[in-house]
């Protein structure tokens, strides 16, 4: 943690500041969602492609932040007496100066990690091997962009021995913004890829682009394997004071990898290190965790290490966790599991995750002891107990000897164990019941077995869903909004299939404006969640008014029999000015009112004074049809003329919203004053894909793997015969999951290991056969239905429906897993 005076942070970023200067800062922020101390903490308002900072300090001020750093041209639309602020030319460009200023106090040596992929798992397994002999400060998961990079810098204290920062770029020109932060003495370039390759004109630029973070560096390891990346080295005139130390499958490197052994998913990997015979096992098999691993031994060899120290080490690799889990748990709980590190900075990235899941009031921390921190404990338990409590955790377990013996520095209810063992012994003494259970822990203490106890005991097929895609999505398509425009985001059925308590309290998060359910039920399930934001049925029946009056759901009126009926409901319920939605058919020929019954509908308005109505609005037929855009603008014009009718006739503004998904792609001048964002925010489009992430991925796993002889059958019907020998795997999905039976008898694939397995004879109920005999699959494999590689809008083409259909029909006994990366 950094302590400096808002003068010294001004002085260093060229800021003029408005405000008391000698206020002290210790921590800076970027996302207004972050729970943060208030009192010291300096928000910077960074204005992007997809956001802008600014618009979230009104907030921050409500809650208690009096510091910001922001533009010079920017004024707060509110009195905002008592804040402090810097103000600078640019926001971005002041951070990462802020960060290089405090990159220089430090006399720490500092590896710099760079290349298209490997970059975490290489900085993740050098802390595993050496942190009991530094104390390292590194980046926090993947922080490696333009912002990540100086947020991992300022992580640098008092404590630090060693520095492991990852560093990223997208196009030509950032690595020059960040290597000035970085500084490193010791670079790792990993390998080289088709990433972000479309804002380079060739591999060769990219690469150049890439060696700026190692021009400063006095060491670099590398793969000289890598052909390209090897002669641009060679070339580089900047890197010739550099010590070049290589690894390669050939003679004429440093470390001269002569066999790679794979047996039941470990590797032995033998070499020459400057003629010297070394050996390390590793607890991997694939190729990309190999050569990560071989990155990880020469640097440790290069250091000096003893190899028993290094092989024991290198057997010990735990595979890195790049995403936070959210799966549901027992007693309608949310369970949040990151055991895979821990670490005073990656607890609180992970309770920040616990944060933006609101859907429980009452959050957990399940946390073990912190190892090899390199910090007292009496110190390092303070500052957890600060955090937790700042973070607003209701309830800490904790489990190990240390975190035990420090238990009155926790202010919040607790209970401790010294080991695993004894919490699992007392586990059914311990009540779970709707809340967020956090589960963050080293790996020595085991937590897999606590996991799974929590767990809820579901059917083993999934759907994952990637909230941060989620989120992606979202800023995307606010991206294409007018600014002031509203967002209503649809999360009728499930979500489209992806859960709705998830996505809405995500939605909520994220400041949507509105939500869309298809029936009352759904509305109701989601205000028990804990959701506040507004609710439109689209569906209301009458049966449902009394249930949506008593938790505030704001019914569609699409006729006059529901206008009347739902009126006599708010005066049986003594409400008055009740929220409404008026639906007008302008073509769609669904539910609505017809343009000839406008004005029979403005004087029946005008006669029930107990609704407000909120909002008029419509849908289009064929928005993403251009061969329909004519249709589409007609409309688009009836509802522009009606709904100022309407506007007139009530003697006050309406909120006005036509435009679905493919509608805000195409027809933007008509976003009005609201937009339905949906299948899009999911990751489908017709017109905008490219700009897209994908969202959900249906996978399961192969259960069993067996030899058919040729002229056997498989499945029901004998549908599947074996014109030779075949090898086929057994696959727990089947039709009862949302598979469809039409892509039984090779028609449709499958996919393990990338790789495309046909579905062979019938899909079953549960079961589903594939043909694995081109594959070398092994029992438990993953095998994927459709995801990022193999999209839901391609099996939907095929089975010649639409992606909508796919994804609603997954069923609820598949699993939902959440993830943040």
């Amino acid at each position: 943690m950094f302590r400096y005076t808002a003068k010294e942070i001004a002085s260093v970023v060229s800021g003029e500041i408005e405000g008391p200067d000698n206020r002290s800062i210790c921590h800076l922020f970027i996302d207004s969602r972050q729970q943060v101390s208030p009192v010291e903490s300096l928000f910077v308002a960074i204005k992007g492609q997809h956001n802008d900072g600014h618009r979230f300090i009104t907030d921050l001020y409500h809650r208690g932040i009096r510091n910001f750093m922001v533009l010079r041209t920017w004024r707060p639309e509110s009195n905002l007496s008592e804040s402090l602020f810097i103000r600078v030319d640019d926001t971005l460009t002041a951070l990462q100066r802020f960060a290089a200023w405090h990159r220089s106090r430090f006399k720490v040596t500092t590896i710099g990690i760079t290349g298209s992929n490997g970059k975490t798992i290489i900085k993740e397994w050098l802390h595993q091997c050496l942190q009991d002999k530094w104390h390292i400060t590194r980046s926090p998961k993947s922080y490696n962009s333009q912002v990540g990079v100086p947020l991992s810098i300022l992580l640098l204290d008092e404590n630090t021995e060693m520095a492991i920062f990852e560093a990223g770029i997208s196009r030509p020109g950032e690595m020059e913004k960040l290597e000035p932060m970085v500084r490193p003495e010791i670079g790792i370039f990993t390998n080289i890829g088709e990433a972000h390759q479309e804002n380079f004109v060739s591999i060769a630029q990219k690469i150049d682009e890439k060696l700026k973070l190692f021009e400063n560096c006095n060491i670099l390891l590398c793969c000289k394997d890598h052909d390209m990346v090897w002669q641009r080295i060679q070339q580089n005139k900047k890197l010739r004071n550099a010590n070049i130390i290589t690894w390669s499958s050939f003679t004429g490197a440093d470390l001269y990898v002569t066999s790679t052994v794979s047996s039941n998913g470990s590797t032995k990997i033998k070499a020459l290190y400057r003629h010297e015979y070394k050996e390390v096992l590793i607890p991997f098999s694939d190729r990309a965790s190999v050569e990560n691993a071989i990155h990880v031994w020469l640097f440790m060899l290069y250091l000096g290490l003893d190899d028993v120290y290094i092989y024991e080490k290198m057997s010990r690799l735990v595979q890195v966790a790049m995403r936070l889990e959210q799966k549901n748990a027992i007693n309608n709980c949310i369970l949040i599991n990151d055991t895979y590190n821990s670490d005073i900075n990656s607890l609180s990235i992970a309770l920040d995750v616990l944060n933006r899941t609101i859907q429980r009031n009452k959050k957990t921390l399940i946390l073990s002891d912190i190892m090899q921190s390199g910090i007292k404990p009496e110190i390092l338990y303070k500052k957890v107990a600060d955090l937790v409590h700042e973070k607003g955790v209701s309830r800490i377990i904790g489990i190990g000897q240390d975190i035990s013996a420090n238990s009155p520095r926790f202010k919040i209810p607790a209970v401790f164990y010294s080991d695993t063992g004894t919490f699992i012994k007392d586990f059914r003494n311990i009540t779970f019941s709707n809340e967020v259970i956090l589960l963050k822990g080293s790996r020595v203490f085991e937590f897999e077995k606590i996991s799974s106890m929590l767990e809820e005991k579901v059917h083993t097929t999934r759907l994952e869903i990637n909230l941060d895609a989620l989120v992606h999505n979202l800023n995307y398509y606010k991206s294409l909004l007018p600014e002031g425009t509203r967002i209503m985001v649809m999360v009728k059925a499930l979500s489209y299939g992806s859960g709705t308590h998830e996505i809405a309290s995500l939605m909520q998060f994220q400041k949507a404006d509105y939500l869309g359910v298809a029936f009352a039920d759904e509305g109701v399930s989601l205000r028990q969640a804990g959701i506040t934001l507004p609710i439109m049925v689209m569906n209301p029946e009458p049966a449902s008014f009394d249930m949506m009056l008593e938790y505030r759901l704001e019914p569609e009126i699409y006729s006059f029999r529901l206008l009347e009926l739902f009126s006599q409901a708010v005066i049986r319920n003594q409400e008055i000015n009740y929220p409404v939605h008026i639906k007008i058919d302008t073509g769609m020929h669904r539910l609505g009112f017809l343009p000839d019954e406008i004005p029979d509908l403005l004087l029946a308005l005008v006669k029930h004074q107990n609704l407000k109505i909120i909002s008029v609005f419509s849908h289009l037929a064929a928005a993403d049809e251009e061969v329909h855009d004519s249709f589409t603008q007609k409309q688009i014009s009836t509802f522009k003329d009606i709904a100022n009718q309407i506007s007139k006739q009530l003697g006050y503004p309406v909120i006005r919203h036509i435009l679905n998904s493919g509608g805000i792609e195409r027809f933007r001048d008509a976003c009005f004053d609201m937009v339905r964002l949906g299948i899009g925010l999911y990751g489908v489009s017709n017109t905008v894909q490219q700009h897209l992430r994908n969202v959900s991925s249906f996978k399961s796993h192969i259960s069993q793997i067996k030899i058919i002889n040729k002229g056997e059958t498989i499945g029901y019907g004998r549908k599947g015969k074996a014109t030779n020998k075949v090898t086929i795997a057994i696959v727990p999905v089947g039709y009862a999951d949302g598979l469809d039976r039409r892509l039984s008898n090779g028609y449709g694939l499958l996919f393990v290991k990338g790789h495309p397995a046909p579905i062979i004879g019938n899909i079953c109920m549960d079961m589903t056969m594939i043909d694995v005999s081109t594959i070398a699959a092994t029992e438990g494999d993953e095998v994927t239905i459709f995801g990022a590689a193999y999209p839901v809008s391609r099996l939907a083409e095929k089975l010649g429906t639409i992606p909508y259909e796919i994804l609603t029909g997954i069923s609820s006994r598949v699993k939902r897993v959440y993830f943040h990366e």
